[in-house]
């Protein structure tokens, strides 16, 4: 439900709460794994792990691994307003953009509250693809729609500033709308290009493919299945592919990839992996280390490339400017012990200096081999690479909160770390 956009430009939307469904690929999933290890993720039940997160998470390391992305949102923006429209309303450049290429972006309300973090593609001069957040499609929908009709503020500065530009918008996902439909199959890790050559109908594609730079796309088909063939993903493999194919041939892309993919070690992978890859490399999760309960903003988040403060307007672009100038925390990547018997951080603990002063908070953690890797939201001064740091954990139980341990931290807090790690650089490559 949309509602009045009472607080000076802040977008507010309550989502509905239908119960969850499964992907596109549910049934595969249950070929593959017990119905136990599935579970609710943005509306749709979606597994876990099939064998597990360790296994699927090495796998993506040093072999392929097979993600079910069909979840996440598409949107496909066309027409001759189109560029300049994704202009005002995206952080990014994007006259700049070439067909082809793809580009990480912001959208924000008037107020500059990060509404979700996107990639764009543009396909021709006057076609766009936006894939946006599986959890944030509703309200990103519900966004467009009341930017197209005229029913939130623009600009803060000048509340009668008016949207001129109004492109067609579309459901890509849906297959009642168009012939030309999309959902996301994401193919990651070091012999990925193996599998997608076994596919390919002819050395020309062969060799597109593996001169394919990141960020970049064709449109080819696959064994006769169309697809999108992006280098691009969300799990830090250097080499790795989305793959955008109709709802329809789904499926059979999906067994094709691990029936063609067996020789190069590809297993499927589920959410459980595709967050602790996502966490060793650094990167943000929405709700975590980008916007959620600390408002973190692409400058603290490590992203201050992704806004161009240069462009004329964009939506939020007032707030970004004093985002910049003011932002005195931002996200790190710790890196701490995680042999057998260590126990891990978790979310909300605390990030403690060598003088034992809170400086911030456990924002996500995981386990990588006998590591373990935290990203945190904490003071600047304090969160420098190879900077020496420890963690408070959180009480997790009764019997802990009865010898004294503390449920919740504040900042500048004295506390005394149960575990000592060092800052590595805010992202990792693998």
């Amino acid at each position: 439900m949309l509602k009045a956009d009472t607080l000076a430009g802040t977008f507010i939307f309550e989502p509905p709460q239908p119960p969850p469904l499964g992907s596109i690929l549910y049934q595969e999933h249950l070929k593959l794994t017990d119905k136990s290890r599935l579970a609710e993720f943005a509306g749709y039940l979606m597994p876990l792990w099939y064998s597990s997160i360790s296994a699927e998470h090495s796998a993506v390391r040093q072999h392929t691994g097979l993600f079910d992305c069909t979840h996440m949102g598409i949107f496909e923006v066309s027409g001759s307003e189109a560029a300049e429209f994704l202009h005002i309303v995206t952080t990014n450049q994007v006259a700049s953009l070439s067909a082809g290429a793809a580009r990480y972006s912001y959208i924000l309300d008037a107020a500059g509250n990060v509404l979700d973090d996107i990639i764009i593609y543009r396909r021709s001069e006057d076609n766009f693809m936006v894939v946006v957040n599986a959890a944030n499609e509703p309200k990103i929908k519900a966004y467009l729609a009341a930017l197209l009709t005229g029913r939130v503020i623009l600009d803060t500065d000048n509340p009668n500033r008016q949207l001129e530009c109004k492109p067609n918008i579309r459901d890509m996902r849906d297959t009642a709308t168009a012939p030309d439909c999309r959902v996301d199959i994401a193919l990651q890790g070091p012999t990925s290009p193996n599998i997608l050559y076994t596919l390919a109908e002819n050395d020309d594609l062969k060799q597109k493919i593996e001169t394919l730079k990141p960020f970049h796309f064709i449109e080819a088909d696959l064994d006769g299945i169309n697809c999108i063939i992006s280098r691009t993903g969300y799990t830090g493999a250097r080499i790795g592919f989305e793959l955008f194919v109709h709802p329809d041939n789904a499926a059979e892309l999906w067994r094709r990839l691990l029936k063609h993919g067996e020789k190069s070690g590809a297993v499927p992978c589920g959410l459980g992996a595709r967050d602790s890859l996502r966490i060793e490399a650094g990167l943000p999760l929405y709700g975590h280390e980008l916007a959620g309960p600390f408002n973190i903003s692409p400058f603290e988040a490590g992203y201050a490339w992704a806004v161009k403060l240069d462009k004329d307007f964009f939506i939020g672009k007032s707030a970004m400017q004093q985002a910049a100038n003011s932002c005195d925390m931002n996200v790190a990547r710790i890196e701490l012990p995680g042999a057998k018997g260590i126990r891990p951080v978790r979310q909300n603990d605390g990030v403690v200096d060598t003088d034992g002063i809170c400086v911030g908070w456990v924002l996500s953690s995981a386990k990588a081999g006998e590591r373990q890797i935290a990203i945190v939201y904490a003071d600047k001064n304090q969160s420098q690479e190879e900077k020496e740091v420890g963690i408070y954990y959180l009480a997790r139980s009764e019997s802990q909160k009865s010898k004294g341990k503390k449920q919740n931290v504040d900042r500048e807090e004295k506390l005394e770390a149960d575990i000592t790690g060092r800052v590595v650089s805010r992202f990792e490559k693998f």
